[in-house]
């Protein structure tokens, strides 16, 4: 008997699912034939198909700043800051009254249209004297903390990078100034000072607070400088002045930036201390401490008179306090 010739189509049409495997295959082919659009029209399995775009690596200050920008700490500080600097800038936008402008047939009253906080014991507007009184404890607070961080960071980063005689004996130093109590030193320097400016209390605070900001620096730059970067640029002929411009002080600098940052509402209170006493910033200078000072003498007649420059301060300090945190947390890899 005749063998019948076996018939491919038919027997794949048999089965029922032939035209379904054969639609596939058909799809399959004409997608590898077709050109990607992401690889610019080449075959995904070419040689530069097969690369994907990587994404920039971003550095530990643009972290640190994406991070801050999702802190509700730093934001809600970041305004009041903001705030302050306005006041302190601009003061009669929000003051038109002179603080330096008093009527003693007003004394120690409370608020009234146009007063909101009332008078003091001199009567002076609380209000006027409120916010006048930022703008010199902000350029207090500010100048100190630049002098400080300058200066510290500066003796301290050379020492920590040279070391030997030189750190030896800035070491030393530095324990003799952390042994100064700071309000005792304040009451003895600045008695002797009858300048009413505030570059003596400025001056003061530079004087007895670099020695802290030295030591986080010195600790900072030691701990950089044995990184493998900076090994490998040494070993490469890098100058003494590059390894420490260029690879330590970029990669040591966050410490110095947080603990000065959180100093500066300290040296504003101690502003405010100073003057509380009598030995920092005197009359007509308008400073909270000043207000503070005198509106002590009469608290129970007057409370408002207090209550107002020392909330003032209060809620300075902790602004920068505050800042200070946020700023410590989106700069220290550790807490990542």
């Amino acid at each position: 008997m005749p063998e019948q010739p076996y018939e491919t189509e038919g027997a794949v049409a048999a089965t029922g699912v032939g035209g379904a495997m054969d639609l596939a295959a058909d799809e399959a082919t004409t997608l590898e034939r077709q050109p990607s659009a992401a690889s610019g029209g080449r075959s995904p399995g070419g040689p530069e198909g097969d690369k994907e775009p990587q994404e920039k690596p971003r550095s530990l200050w643009s972290d640190a700043w994406r991070d801050l920008r999702r802190n509700p700490v730093f934001i809600i500080a970041g305004l009041i800051i903001l705030f302050l600097v306005v006041i302190s800038l601009w003061p009669s936008a929000i003051a038109p009254g002179n603080p330096l402008k008093c009527d003693l047939a007003k004394a120690q009253q409370g608020s009234q249209p146009g007063h909101p906080f009332g008078y003091d014991g001199q009567g002076c507007d609380v209000y006027t004297r409120t916010v006048y009184g930022a703008r010199v404890s902000v350029t207090v607070g500010v100048c100190a903390t630049l002098g400080v961080a300058v200066l510290g960071g500066l003796l301290g980063g050379l020492a920590g990078f040279f070391g030997g005689a030189w750190d030896a004996l800035l070491s030393r130093i530095t324990d003799v100034f952390f042994a100064i109590p700071v309000v005792l030193g304040g009451l003895v320097l600045l008695s002797v000072v009858t300048s009413n400016t505030v570059w003596p209390v400025i001056g003061f605070m530079v004087l007895l607070g670099w020695p802290q900001i030295s030591r986080i620096a010195r600790g900072s730059v030691i701990t950089t400088r044995e990184n493998d970067y900076v090994q490998a640029a040494r070993a490469l002929g890098a100058s003494p002045s590059r390894l420490l411009l260029r690879h330590i002080a970029p990669n040591a600098i966050a410490p110095v930036i947080v603990v000065a940052t959180i100093a500066l509402g300290t040296y504003i209170a101690l502003e405010a201390t100073l003057s509380y006493l009598g030995v920092g910033l005197k009359p007509p200078t308008v400073s909270w401490g000043i207000d503070i000072s005198s509106a002590s003498q009469y608290i129970r007649q007057a409370p408002h008179a207090l209550l107002w420059p020392a909330g003032a301060l209060a809620i300075t300090v902790l602004a920068f306090i505050m800042l200070g945190d946020a700023v410590r947390d989106a700069l220290d890899p550790k807490l990542r």
